[in-house]
C-alpha cells in the first residue's frame, strides 16, 4: 500500500494536464497514486490519460463522471482513495520533483493520529512563495487559526489523512457546481490541528478559466452553494464576531440571488443576519453590476 494519493479534479483541461503528469513522472519518490477525477470533460482528456496509463510510468487511477463541479469531484475522490494520505493538485498546477519525498519523509517522522494532516507551501511557477510562509515558532495549528490569528496569507497546500476527508461530504445542489471546499477543512479544524511544513509542495498557475479568477460569476451561478457555505462559517466556534458578520453579509447577498425569502428563519445567527441586511443588499447589487459589465 502506497502512502499518498495525489488527486486531480479536471474539466476540459487536456491542454494543460500534461504539465501535472510530467511533474509526477519526475518525482524522486514514487510512493503515490495519481487519481484523476474527470468531471465530465468533452475534450480529449480521456484519450490523453489512457495513453499515460499505457506508458506505466506512474500508477494512475482514472474516473470519469457527469459534471458536478469541483466539490463533487472532491466527493468522488474521497470515496475512492484508500491510501493513508491525500493531496489535491489542480489540473493547472504541478509538483516540484521532490514534493512527494518531502511529504513522505515529514509524515514518517512527525505524523500521527493526533493531527489531521500537514500544511505545506504553494509557490508561483517562478518559485516565489504565494502569500507568506508558515510561522516558524509553531509546529501545529488549525487552518482557520493560521489565517485568522497568525496572519498567514495566500493559498497553502493541504495534505490530509484520508480517513478524515471521507467525513463531511459536500452537498450537491441541482443546477449548481460550487460549494466552498474549506467547509470540510474547517469542520476538521474543530477536531484536530495540522502539522506545519515550510516546504513548497505545489507550483500554481492561475489560468483565466480557473475558478479563482471567476468568483463573481460563481456567486451568481451558485447561490445555494454559497448560502450553505456562509451559514456553516457563521457556526464556527472559534471565529470572531467580525468574521461571522462578514459571512452574514455574504449569506444575505446569496439569499437575495436565489430569492430565498426565508433566509432570516434559516440563518444560525438571526440578530447578526438582520444587521447584515443593508450591506448584503449592497453586495448583491455590486456583484450584479460587476458581472453585467464583465
Amino acid at each position: 500500500m502506497k502512502l499518498l494519493t495525489v488527486f486531480t479534479p479536471t474539466y476540459n483541461r487536456a491542454y494543460c494536464l500534461h504539465q501535472c503528469y510530467e511533474s509526477l513522472k519526475r518525482q524522486t519518490c514514487k510512493e503515490f497514486v495519481w487519481l484523476i477525477i474527470d468531471d465530465g470533460s468533452a475534450d480529449s482528456t480521456k484519450e490523453l490519460v489512457e495513453g499515460w496509463i499505457k506508458e506505466k510510468e506512474i500508477e494512475i487511477d482514472y474516473i470519469k463522471q457527469n459534471n458536478q463541479g469541483m466539490h463533487g469531484a472532491h466527493n468522488t475522490a474521497y470515496e475512492r482513495i484508500n491510501t493513508e494520505l491525500n493531496v489535491c493538485i489542480d489540473s493547472d498546477d504541478y509538483m516540484p520533483e521532490d514534493a512527494v519525498e518531502k511529504i513522505v519523509t515529514f509524515w514518517t517522522r512527525h505524523g500521527s493520529s493526533k493531527v489531521s494532516g500537514l500544511i505545506g507551501l504553494d509557490a508561483y511557477t517562478d518559485g516565489s512563495i504565494i502569500g507568506t510562509r508558515l510561522p516558524e515558532n509553531l509546529q501545529t495549528s488549525t487552518l482557520f487559526d493560521l489565517y485568522q490569528k497568525h496572519g498567514v496569507k495566500g493559498d497553502k497546500k493541504l495534505v490530509y489523512r484520508s480517513s478524515l476527508t471521507k467525513r463531511y461530504p459536500y452537498p450537491l445542489f441541482d443546477g449548481e457546481k460550487y460549494v466552498g471546499l474549506a467547509y470540510k477543512y474547517f469542520k476538521l479544524d474543530q477536531e484536530y490541528e495540522m502539522l506545519l511544513m515550510n516546504e513548497t509542495i505545489c507550483c500554481v498557475e492561475y489560468l483565466p478559466d480557473g475558478s479563482s479568477l471567476n468568483m463573481f460569476k460563481q456567486y451568481l451561478k451558485n447561490p445555494q452553494g454559497f448560502s450553505f457555505y456562509r451559514k456553516e462559517l457563521m457556526k464556527l466556534p472559534s471565529a470572531s464576531t467580525i468574521f461571522k458578520f462578514r459571512q452574514a453579509v455574504h449569506y444575505v447577498s446569496s439569499s437575495l440571488m436565489m430569492n430565498n425569502r426565508s433566509f432570516l428563519k434559516e440563518t444560525p445567527k438571526k440578530g447578526m443576519t438582520l444587521l447584515a441586511v443593508p450591506m448584503g443588499l449592497l453586495l448583491y447589487l455590486y456583484i450584479g453590476t460587476k458581472t453585467r459589465s464583465a
